[in-house]
């Protein structure tokens, strides 16, 4: 079985696929740029908005990674996240609590530099799954979510300990917000599976 016949659409090519140049089509390269721009911007906006949460408010940023990695598949989710990165390395307040904490790569060096390079794995391997049809079904999807947000709370807290030791990191970085990251991952497995009906009904 070759590849080819493992992979398929992402969700961003099934609402807007690439068309011929011949038909007015945007190129496939300026399609991606503007997809990844969008992206990087929906990720500013997502670090930025808090919600009230017990024990503490959430933004709705590991969402946000975890939906763009799906709906774009790897490669692109992993650019979206990759310039995402290089606006806050750049010194944009693109991330969470900037430019209050600071910016720049003084900020991605502090506590919460695991939980961004998190972002480009999980934003990957979610992208990888769901052009392997993990983001068409509810099972699917919540085994996909789980393992992305997994993969950022792992990666944020090996980070985090290596700062403040392993029980603090525990305590401080990844307990607290448990609750929170369990109804992300449940509004994924409920919004992508409803997304591909909605396409699928669409098409007919």
């Amino acid at each position: 079985m070759t590849t080819a016949t493992l992979t398929h659409n992402t969700l961003a090519q099934a609402l807007w696929p690439t068309g011929a140049r011949s038909d007015g089509a945007l190129s496939p390269a300026l399609r991606a740029v503007l997809l990844a721009v969008a992206g990087s911007l929906l990720l500013t906006l997502s670090a930025k908005v808090q919600i009230p949460m017990w024990p503490v408010p959430m933004t709705m940023q590991t969402f946000a990674v975890l939906v763009i990695g799906a709906a774009y598949g790897w490669k692109l989710g992993g650019a979206t996240v990759a310039l995402y990165l290089a606006e806050g390395a750049m010194g944009l307040p693109v991330f969470a609590n900037t430019p209050e904490r600071g910016i720049g790569l003084a900020y991605m060096m502090g506590p919460t530099g695991g939980y961004l390079m998190g972002f480009m794995a999980s934003a990957m391997v979610l992208g990888w799954l769901a052009e392997r049809g993990w983001d068409r079904s509810i099972g699917g999807t919540l085994a996909g979510m789980t393992l992305g947000t997994a993969l950022i709370f792992g990666l944020g807290f090996a980070y985090l300990s290596t700062l403040i030791g392993a029980e603090a990191a525990w305590t401080a970085g990844v307990m607290p917000f448990l609750l929170g990251a369990a109804l992300k991952i449940a509004l994924a497995a409920a919004v992508l599976p409803l997304a591909w009906r909605l396409v699928s009904r669409r098409a007919r």
